[in-house]
């Protein structure tokens, strides 16, 4: 089974329904108040098919991107599940082409998400993405807030 995922999101605090297949439905807000330039695939929208996820971004972020920390909070049926932080960009010698664009530049990028290695029991998951132009986190540039229903056990 091949799905799309496919979102422009432009408007805060707007709910809007991604994707849905027989074993997975995702949807998303902002949650933070600002107003956003954002696209964001993936595909296949399913967590059954054992292949690679491929995703594509195109962003406009609000600010230079010198420093960029990403954070991650999961919760699974209401209980934390993962707590990742990552920083991507760190000012010096840094591996992602993001790193060092400027405020208003677009940043387009492709990449795998080798998701499809982790095991989602059936449940409800809330997904909640910050992204921080500064370190420690004090400016956050952006903050995205998923739903994702996985309709049956995939073991």
């Amino acid at each position: 089974m091949l799905g799309l995922l496919f979102f422009i999101l432009f408007t805060p605090g707007v709910s809007e329904f991604l994707c849905t297949s027989s074993d997975l439905e995702l949807s998303y807000t902002f949650c933070d108040s600002a107003v956003h330039a954002f696209m964001f695939n993936m595909t296949p929208c399913s967590i059954v098919d054992k292949s690679v996820w491929r995703a594509a971004l195109t962003w406009i972020p609000r600010s230079d991107i010198t420093f960029l920390t990403v954070v991650f909070n999961v919760w699974y049926d209401g209980a934390r599940a993962l707590h990742w932080k990552e920083v991507l960009c760190s000012g010096a010698d840094d591996e992602y082409s993001v790193c060092g664009m400027l405020k208003g530049e677009t940043v387009a990028s492709s990449f795998d998400i080798k998701g499809a290695r982790i095991k989602f029991p059936k449940g409800n998951y809330n997904i909640i993405l910050h992204v921080f132009s500064d370190i420690p986190e004090n400016n956050m540039i952006m903050c995205l807030n998923f739903t994702m229903i996985v309709k049956q056990d995939n073991f």
